[in-house]
């Protein structure tokens, strides 16, 4: 008889980024006004090579031009722009070359230190590249020799970008339009990240050389309340403390401080750099070890080591009067200041559910 085996999980789906939706509808709209071909889907290019269908929501003349639109999609992974409507208006132009706009629900540039500068619209250079490479290869095409204007939209962009870093990034307005190969891996998180990376240079280039990197709302607040640092130095790492440790080799700031629960700075402690729980767990027989360090004898060590969560640990050994708090975060500061370069101050905080400080180890007097 057959031996039953566990049903092994789908492979996860990738998407495609805004950058390659714009693409797409740039071109179908062009190509419908220099070429009359009216398709319900078109094939773009991505870097890499990859060519991909994309499947249009319409593809019209406008009274000024033309217009083509998609829906965002992402794949299996957690995006807010997943299902969202981009659409693309393309006029054509006297001057050769190509200008972008930022039409309804996309950003536009308000503080340096971006890639971008002040003024333009949120449309990152791989995106821009990618439209301008299918445009032109069009234009030669049909021996074009004008330019284009290509304003791109994302229906509800403006509510939607409310829910991303845009806002404290100074890119006001709207979404981004985003994407470095064209496609959105599920789970890589690579946007999140390169916000992350956004925030700190915008802060250092605005000249907040004090920065404060924090795991979520409840440890921006805290800072807020030990430093009254204003949102552009509030840097929402999430779980990606690695991100922040090794941007500042290429970004120096004068003084970090890192900011997270108590679980999460365990987690730093023992040397993880990515802190969700795919990736990393608390180790209770480490945080019994770090105790005992500080003081906390054989029973309560085997407590902790049996504890089921890290909140419980940290309770007991406060309950015992074991700086057990400072003590992780003296670990957690001492793995990263082996990351960053030695001229960035670094502190850590750890907090309780409430926000109140539970450990710290650094530089606060």
């Amino acid at each position: 008889m057959r031996e039953e085996t566990a049903e092994q999980p789908a492979p996860l789906r990738s998407g495609l980024t805004t950058g390659s939706c714009a693409t797409a509808t740039s071109l179908a709209a062009a190509r419908l006004l220099l070429g009359g071909i009216n398709a319900d889907a078109v094939q773009i290019v991505l870097p890499k090579g990859k060519q991909v269908q994309m499947r249009l929501e319409f593809c019209r003349r406008t009274a000024e031009g033309a217009e083509a639109g998609t829906l965002k999609d992402a794949g299996d992974d957690p995006d807010v722009t997943h299902g969202a409507l981009l659409y693309t208006q393309v006029r054509l132009t006297r001057e050769p070359g190509i200008r972008f706009i930022a039409g309804q629900g996309v950003g536009t540039v308000t503080r340096p230190g971006l890639v971008l500068a002040v003024g333009e619209p949120a449309i990152n250079p791989v995106p821009r590249r990618m439209i301008s490479e299918h445009l032109q290869r069009l234009a030669e095409e049909h021996a074009y020799t004008g330019g284009f204007e290509v304003t791109v939209n994302v229906e509800g962009g403006a509510e939607l970008a409310l829910k991303t870093m845009n806002p404290r990034l100074g890119i006001l307005g709207g979404l981004s339009i985003l994407g470095t190969s064209g496609i959105v891996r599920p789970f890589s998180c690579a946007a999140y990240i390169a916000s992350i990376h956004q925030g700190i240079d915008v802060a250092r280039t605005n000249g907040y050389l004090h920065i404060a990197a924090c795991t979520g709302n409840a440890s921006e607040d805290t800072m807020r309340r030990v430093y009254n640092l204003p949102e552009i130095a509030l840097i929402e790492m999430g779980d990606f403390v690695g991100a922040v440790l090794k941007h500042l080799r290429k970004v120096p700031v004068d003084k970090l401080s890192l900011c997270g629960g108590f679980g999460k700075i365990s987690k730093l402690a023992a040397g993880h750099m990515d802190l969700h729980s795919r990736h990393s767990s608390i180790d209770l027989p480490q945080l019994a070890q770090w105790a005992a360090a500080v003081g906390a004898g054989a029973d309560l060590q085997q407590a902790i080591r049996e504890a089921n969560t890290s909140q419980q640990a940290l309770a007991m050994a406060s309950a015992a009067g074991i700086a057990l708090g400072d003590a992780v975060c003296q670990h957690a500061l001492d793995f990263a200041r082996s990351v960053v370069p030695a001229q960035v101050q670094v502190e850590v905080f750890a907090i309780d559910r409430q926000g109140g400080i539970v450990g710290h180890a650094g530089v606060l007097s």
